[in-house]
C-alpha cells in the first residue's frame, strides 16, 4: 500500500490544491497555546510533548487498528493518504523563492536581500552568503517537507510521518524555550537517519566522489544539525559553478532543483523495486 499512497501523493501534489486545504494547523496550535499557558504543564515540557505529539499519534494508531481488518485493509488507504498529505511541509518553496530569483537574476542584490528577509526569514551580510543561505533553505525545505516524511512513512507508517510533522510544528511554533528544546532534540533524532539516506541518494544521482569526500568524516557525527549537514554536503552533490550574480546564481538554484527531482525519481524507483521483490 505504501507505494500506492506515495504515488497518489505525487498525483495530488501535481494536479490539485488539496494539500493546503488539508493542512489546517489551527486546532493543534490552539492546543499548544493552551498547554503553554497551563501553570503545571509549563514546567513539564515532556508531558506537554506527550499530549501534543504522542496522544494524536496513538489516536491515529487506534483508528488504523480498527480499520485494518476491514476490506483487507483497503479502508485505511484514504486515511494513509490524508495523514501523509497533512504531514508534508507547509507552503511551496518554489513559489517562495520566486521573488528572490527575479531580483537576483536582475542583479538587484539589495532587493534580493529584502525579499529573502521577508519571504524566507534569511538575513545575511553579503550577497555570496545570502545565496548560500538560500541554497541551504531550498535543500532543507525540500528535505523536511517531503523526503523525511516519505522516509518515515515507508519505513514505519503514517504514525511516524505524523509524529515527525507534529515535532516540526512544535519546534517552529512553541513559545516556551524548554518545550522547543525538547521537541528539537526529538526532531534531531528523527532527522539523523533520513538526512544521511538523502545525501547518499544525492551521491548516486550527483557527484559521487564529492559527496563521499564531504560526507565521510561526518557520517556518524550525532551532534551536527541536519540542516547544516544538508547545506554543506548537498551543495557539492550538484557540482555547481562558482558563486556568481545574475543568471549564474539562478543557475545554481536550478541545478539544486534538478538534483532534488532526480532524487525523487530514484526514491520512487527504489520503492517500486522493493515492493516488487518483497
Amino acid at each position: 500500500m505504501s507505494f500506492l499512497v506515495v504515488l497518489l501523493v505525487l498525483l495530488v501534489e501535481k494536479f490539485s490544491d488539496w494539500r493546503p486545504r488539508l493542512q489546517h494547523d489551527g486546532p493543534w496550535l490552539g492546543q499548544l497555546r493552551r498547554l503553554e499557558d497551563h501553570p503545571r504543564l509549563a514546567g513539564s515540557p515532556w508531558l506537554a510533548l506527550a499530549l501534543l505529539v504522542l496522544l494524536p499519534v496513538l489516536l491515529l494508531g487506534g483508528v488504523l487498528w480498527m480499520l485494518e481488518p476491514l476490506a483487507y485493509g483497503w479502508l485505511s488507504l484514504p486515511l494513509h493518504l490524508l495523514v501523509v498529505l497533512y504531514s508534508l511541509g507547509r507552503g511551496d518553496v518554489k513559489r517562495e523563492l520566486g521573488p528572490f530569483r527575479d531580483a537576483w537574476r536582475r542583479g538587484d542584490e539589495e532587493a534580493a536581500a529584502l525579499v529573502a528577509e521577508r519571504d524566507l526569514q534569511l538575513r545575511e551580510l553579503d550577497p555570496p552568503s545570502l545565496l548560500q543561505a538560500v541554497q541551504g533553505h531550498l535543500l532543507w525545505r525540500s528535505y523536511q517537507g517531503f523526503f523525511a516524511v516519505i522516509f518515515w512513512y515507508v519505513l514505519l507508517g503514517p504514525m511516524a510521518a505524523l509524529a515527525y510533522r507534529l515535532l516540526a510544528l512544535c519546534t517552529e511554533h512553541a513559545r516556551l524555550e524548554a518545550l522547543r528544546e525538547r521537541a528539537g532534540q526529538l526532531r534531531h533524532a528523527f532527522d539523523w537517519l533520513p538526512v544521511r539516506v538523502l545525501l547518499a541518494s544525492f551521491a548516486l544521482v550527483g557527484n559521487f566522489v564529492a559527496v563521499n569526500r564531504a560526507l565521510l568524516h561526518e557520517l556518524l557525527n550525532w551532534d551536527i544539525p541536519a540542516n547544516r549537514l544538508l547545506a554543506e554536503v548537498g551543495v557539492v552533490a550538484a557540482d555547481l559553478d562558482p558563486l556568481g550574480s545574475g543568471e549564474a546564481g539562478v543557475a545554481r538554484l536550478d541545478a539544486l532543483g534538478a538534483l532534488l527531482v532526480r532524487t525523487r525519481v530514484l526514491w520512487y524507483a527504489v520503492l517500486a523495486l522493493w515492493i516488487l521483490l518483497a
